[in-house]
């Protein structure tokens, strides 16, 4: 076998390698904190530590995590289509467990992520959360304990939030408060289980 042939084949199984770390399926019971936190130490680890940087609670980041992504590291929007048959696209460049948008994701990559920052890293991914969240703390003066507000400032964006785009939005508003009730939740569970 040539050299070039022996370059390509090491290439694709280190490529493979790679990808079969990855784990980007969710956890088995989202309904359960201290089933995700045993189950998936490595995300625990990354709450807590947002938690600490960014002062976000850890139960108000997975129930924003679970909103958003269900726990799937690379989650995508799903495809339109014209005619029902021929695509058009993604509705959105939401990616990752944070279903974080290109151009916002490159705002917390150059102020504070650094470039190697991806979005379907869960450590990276509740950095990003905590620290948008701390920045709609800046801007709309909504707690970090406020799950509710910071859920429609997330997902409005903060000057549609400042608009109150969501207002007119019940679909969002009921959201919003499935987000809150679930954080409620996810707190009580960690403290059961020692987490929190």
């Amino acid at each position: 076998m040539s050299r070039f042939l022996r370059a390509i084949a090491w290439m694709v199984v280190l490529a493979a390698v790679v990808s079969c770390g990855r784990n980007y399926s969710a956890p088995s019971n989202l309904d359960d904190a201290c089933a995700i936190a045993r189950e998936r130490p490595q995300y625990m680890r990354a709450m807590k530590k947002a938690e600490r940087r960014w002062g976000v609670p850890a139960p108000i980041l997975m129930a924003m995590i679970y909103q958003e992504s269900k726990f799937i590291g690379n989650n995508r929007t799903p495809v339109r289509y014209a005619l029902g048959v021929i695509p058009m696209g993604r509705q959105s460049s939401a990616y990752g467990y944070a279903q974080a948008l290109d151009g916002t994701w490159e705002e917390y990559q150059e102020e504070h992520g650094g470039r190697w920052a991806k979005r379907d890293d869960i450590k990276d991914a509740t950095d990003f959360m905590g620290w948008y969240m701390t920045k709609t703390l800046e801007e709309t003066g909504v707690a970090l304990t406020d799950a509710k507000n910071q859920y429609l400032a997330y997902h409005e964006g903060r000057a549609g939030y400042l608009r109150g785009s969501h207002n007119g939005k019940s679909w969002l508003l009921r959201i919003s408060d499935d987000v809150a009730a679930r954080a409620a939740i996810y707190d009580v569970q960690l403290a059961s289980c020692g987490r929190r």
